[in-house]
């Protein structure tokens, strides 16, 4: 493609199915004193770095009774590699899929995917086989490092596609097919001669129809959300203690706890579930210093924190959902530290809009983060004055490349990457958030696609139609609502027994955290003229529900 560097991929997949160039964002220049060689790997600069210039006893990942030093850490990225290539025989560019909770033996697979030049699929643990299935054909996923206990839903989706992926299992205590074939060193494996314009991450997103968006990151954009967002927002040190709770399947998580702290040359904990008072205990136990997690989690945990759990804390960042201002207050009752808030999107790889605390402001995201360009715009694409909401567009270093998608078009314009975020700005550049511009559920921090649970919903026999929406709630953000008309045979049953069945229903098939917590039967759903669900109009139900049937 023209304007691309020469690729150092065997296996040519993602270069051919980038969107043609002109449908392109603009890509602004990285702030003075960032520059990359044209030939780079994103994981010998994450983790060989560090070794090669001495720092190799430092502790790089704890978590799960681990700790590893870089010098470990390094031998068991190469180990892996060393797999991919001799074992696998996979060539440059090939795709691999990572399913897991947190834990280093995820984060060392994910550096090895990187370091082989071979490119990581990430995907989220709850993750049922249907959705695994339409990952895997999307990204035409030539193999797999998956946690033991999450293989039985891998295996199921690979039933459903075709051709063959070698797959290596790992378990949470050294145990497993990937521990045995990691007997064999690595001999110092070498990092892939890759450009730093080849694709290195696949990331997935839903969008509004339900389908999976796979948006496609360079070697340079895994180090340029450290060198701009990271270096900005947090001004990370080599003595730093990152922990948090988001998944590194989404891009929050990989960006906060494993790309920035070894950035850095920090230490990160990955630890595969927390509950609030765990965490606490945790941020204690290794003497965190900042803290990745979403408004909920703070808003958990203020109410149960003690003052010797979070004086190691510096920074606290908050994503994934609008954050209350009673959240942000009650933490920093708890804490004594304001949240450093952030908004970014897949597509863009991580946060473009955030605050400092010395810059936070109640009501306010923050501003945009020095490198990126944001700007509010009408459905025309006209930019609207100060205080008006309308469309947030943004541009920097980083953007939208979809895989082989029509819909690049739809998220890129002018050069504009237009995040589906119906935001404001104010007079003096802080932005504030109001809701999604799509039909987008955001719950606790997880993105949710009204269709694709209705699709499922209406495989039930009991139901005629639904539609699904988001209703406001004060813990979560939003909590995925359902409105119900029921076939004859579901108008012969108890009411709230068909309610948990239809829930049951939906978790057996998608994650669970997409199931409705609200079922409303209805004798009918307001559509259009044409036969269209108003989505505005059901929203407007789940907001004051009195008078439908639970």
């Amino acid at each position: 493609m023209s304007g691309l560097l020469p690729s150092g991929h065997r296996d040519s997949f993602s270069r051919d199915r980038l969107p043609p160039r002109a449908q392109w964002p603009v890509l602004l220049p990285p702030p003075a004193g960032i520059h990359y060689s044209d030939r780079l790997n994103a994981s010998a600069e994450l983790v060989d770095r560090h070794v090669r210039e001495g720092r190799g006893a430092r502790i790089a990942l704890r978590g799960a009774g681990l700790a590893w030093s870089y010098a470990d850490l390094k031998d068991r990225v190469d180990r892996i590699v060393a797999i991919i290539r001799m074992r696998w025989g996979l060539v440059t560019g090939s795709r691999i899929l990572l399913r897991g909770m947190n834990h280093p033996m995820l984060a060392a697979c994910w550096l090895a995917v990187v370091k082989a030049g071979c490119i990581a699929v990430n995907t989220m643990p709850l993750l049922r086989a249907r959705e695994l299935a339409v990952i895997a054909r999307k990204a035409c996923v030539q193999a797999a490092f998956v946690q033991r206990d999450l293989l039985a839903s891998w295996h199921e989706a690979l039933h459903t596609i075709t051709g063959d992926a070698p797959c290596l299992d790992y378990d949470l205590n050294g145990n497993g097919s990937l521990h045995n074939a990691m007997a064999q060193p690595g001999h110092g494996c070498e990092a892939a001669d890759t450009a730093q314009d080849d694709v290195a991450l696949i990331a997935f997103t839903s969008g509004t129809s339900g389908v999976p968006k796979a948006t496609m990151h360079f070697q340079r954009d895994l180090l340029l959300i450290a060198d701009v967002s990271a270096r900005q927002l947090l001004e990370p040190a080599s003595g730093d203690v990152f922990i948090g709770t988001p998944p590194l399947a989404f891009t929050f998580g990989l960006g906060g706890l494993l790309i920035f702290p070894l950035r850095a040359g920090a230490t990160a904990v990955l630890q595969p579930s927390w509950t609030p008072e765990s965490f606490l205990e945790g941020i204690r136990e290794h003497q965190a210093s900042i803290c990745f997690t979403a408004p909920t989690f703070y808003r958990r945990m203020a109410q149960a924190a003690r003052a010797e759990q979070l004086g190691s804390l510096r920074a606290c960042v908050s994503s994934g959902e609008t954050l209350p201002a009673d959240t942000r207050a009650q933490w920093s009752r708890a804490s004594g530290i304001d949240l450093t808030e952030c908004l970014g999107s897949t597509e863009m790889l991580h946060a473009f809009i955030g605050c400092t605390p010395a810059e936070a402001r109640p009501g306010a995201t923050g501003k945009v983060i020095p490198g990126f360009e944001a700007c509010i715009l009408d459905a025309e694409g006209r930019a609207l004055p100060p205080g008006q909401a309308g469309n947030l567009a943004v541009r920097g270093p980083t953007g939208c490349r979809y895989l082989d998608d029509p819909r690049q078009t739809e998220y890129v314009r002018h050069g504009w990457n237009l995040t589906g975020d119906a935001c404001s700005m104010s007079a003096d550049g802080h932005f504030r958030y109001h809701s999604r511009a799509d039909d987008m559920i955001i719950a606790s921090g997880y993105n949710i696609a009204g269709p694709e649970v209705e699709e499922v919903l209406l495989a039930h026999p009991a139901v005629a139609e639904c539609g699904v929406v988001g209703a406001p709630d004060p813990g979560r953000g939003q909590i995925v609502t359902t409105f119900v008309v029921l076939s004859p045979d579901g108008v012969t049953q108890e009411p709230a027994v068909l309610a948990e069945a239809l829930k049951d229903w939906v978790k057996q098939r998608l994650a669970p955290y997409k199931a409705p917590r609200r079922i409303h039967f209805v004798e009918s759903l307001p559509r259009t003229e044409n036969l269209k669900l108003q989505r505005f109009r059901l929203r407007e139900w789940a907001s004051d529900h009195r008078g439908f049937t639970q």
